[in-house]
């Protein structure tokens, strides 16, 4: 099964007297990089969110926002009403200014907010890491609906590659007799006697050296694996990423080997596809 790693999930509930917004986005990454904003008095499950993540979402550039929003007397914070009216009077001091306008200057200087927030209680704590995973899964969802797309575009190019291959296996036989053909030709434009057995074996020799018998038989073996792959319901995106470079090994040896403008023609056909599939198993997680 082929799944994306981009993917966005949100879900809000009412706990209390507070609202509560989770999201999650989720992008193509190497790793699992976690980016998580949550609010301060969230921190202490900080570690346990992460953890989540990681078990349940693998890999990708994923962002966490948590929002919470209090009413009433359930704001977090208070008012330092000492602090802020001695600001005030000592902006009195220096200037003439309205009580309006030194109490909004006072009011954003420091230690004018204090924090009374009491321990999160156990099923505060048991709400919020089930709100985030319910997040996850409808993430999962989306990611596997958009690998349904990514799934149906590699098979695609894999078919496309396969079909290139019997291209290949079907004008292989001619290309070795042209290339006997010109090297019995150049022979002859010498016009020098030689030893006929050490010129047959200086040929197969040389006809060796070109063969791609081996490069076709792994090449067709990498492709079918990478087929099979693709079914394992499993993250399976870095697997098939090196199953794709053994492809271009194989592609590129035959290139250098082909020796033939139409089979030369084909491998060029095959990389194109190739590099389409490097492309988007960047996104498959």
């Amino acid at each position: 099964m082929i799944l994306s790693m981009t993917g966005f999930g949100k879900k809000e509930t009412q706990y209390e007297d507070k609202h509560i917004s989770i999201e999650v986005r989720s992008l193509n990454s190497k790793s699992a990089d976690i980016n998580l904003r949550t609010p301060s008095y969230l921190r202490e499950l900080d570690p346990e969110f992460r953890k989540r993540l990681s078990q349940k979402m693998y890999r990708g550039k994923i962002d966490v926002n948590i929002y919470v929003e209090f009413n009433g007397e359930a704001a977090p914070s208070s008012i330092n009403t000492g602090v802020v009216k001695a600001y005030m009077a000592q902006l009195e001091q220096i200037g003439t200014a309205t009580e309006s306008e030194r109490m909004a200057l006072a009011i954003r200087l420091p230690d004018t907010l204090s924090s009374e927030r009491e321990t999160l209680k156990e099923d505060e704590k048991k709400m919020f890491f089930t709100l985030l995973d319910t997040v996850i899964q409808d993430i999962d969802s989306f990611r596997k609906d958009e690998g349904k797309e990514l799934g149906k575009d590699l098979q695609l190019r894999l078919d496309l590659i396969e079909s290139h291959l019997q291209k290949v296996i079907q004008i292989d036989p001619e290309r070795n007799q042209k290339i006997e053909e010109k090297l019995r030709n150049a022979l002859e434009e010498l016009k020098i006697e030689v030893d006929a057995n050490r010129f047959e074996q200086e040929l197969i020799f040389y006809l060796e050296k070109f063969d791609i018998t081996e490069e076709k038989v792994r090449l067709q073996n990498h492709l079918h694996y990478f087929k099979q792959v693709m079914e394992n319901d499993f993250p399976n995106g870095k697997k098939l990423g090196f199953i794709a470079q053994e492809i271009g090994r194989e592609v590129n040896t035959m290139g250098s080997k082909a020796n033939h403008a139409q089979m030369q023609k084909i491998v060029v056909q095959m990389k194109d596809e190739l590099e389409k599939i490097k492309e988007q198993l960047l996104n498959v997680l």
